[in-house]
């Protein structure tokens, strides 16, 4: 279950390695510092990499950027890492890689990393290099497809648009069928299925879109119920 981006590998024209390299800095994440991810600057051009989403309007790189609900899923892990140690993990929605790593360096037996971007299948891999850690990454959408063979599904910042946040509710009941334990990272997104969640955690975490010296994004880590 791995899908691997080679050099000349790109659906935009652009050689996916060779941009990340050439176009982003490997820095410690603010918050995670034991974390380095390829991050984008002012110069890094990511604007050429825009595409629109379902509703006509431009879509980030979301694999570029850290999250508020991926940030509350890697400050939970950190703060309790027996959730994911000697377990096998699957990170849906993976973009830079920030929750599989953070589960891989917390005892994770296995991390399964799934991101629907070549882009960000690039940037997983060049993260899971830089981190020292071992991300089995995946391509596709995994979402139309059965609950994988793991113990644990962490799923960060994939409910901000309402077809995805019934598509991945879907598969995520599958998983809790299959007797797989789902969690949920989210800043309170409108499209969040708040009736299927239990809130179990909440952090103040900084978000893409905050403003320079915010305080940080309230942001909930919930368990997905059947």
């Amino acid at each position: 279950m791995s899908d691997t981006v080679s050099e000349d590998q790109s659906s935009r024209g652009i050689n996916p390695i060779a941009f990340i390299r050439e176009n982003m800095t490997l820095l410690p994440v603010p918050a995670f510092p034991s974390i380095k991810l390829y991050a984008a600057h002012a110069g890094s051009g990511l604007r050429r990499l825009l595409e629109e989403d379902e509703d006509g309007d431009p879509s980030p790189p979301y694999w570029a950027y850290v999250w508020g609900g991926g940030a509350a899923l890697v400050s939970h892990i950190q703060s309790n890492p027996q959730i994911v140690a000697g377990k096998r993990v699957f990170d849906l929605g993976a973009g830079s890689g920030i929750v599989g790593i953070a589960a891989a360096q917390n005892g994770a037996k296995e991390v399964v990393a799934a991101e629907i971007d070549p882009m960000g299948l690039a940037a997983l891999q060049l993260n899971a290099s830089a981190n020292g850690v071992i991300l089995r990454v995946t391509g596709g959408d995994v979402t139309l497809g059965p609950a994988p063979d793991v113990d644990l599904v962490l799923v960060g910042d994939l409910f901000y648009a309402p077809k995805l946040a019934e598509q991945v509710s879907a598969f995520l009941s599958r998983c809790i069928f299959a007797g797989v334990e789902v969690l949920v990272g989210d800043p309170f997104r409108a499209h969040l299925p708040v009736g299927r969640l239990q809130l179990i955690a909440e952090y103040d975490v900084a978000d893409f879109g905050d403003a320079r010296g915010s305080s940080g994004t309230r942001s909930g880590v919930f368990r997905f119920l059947a």
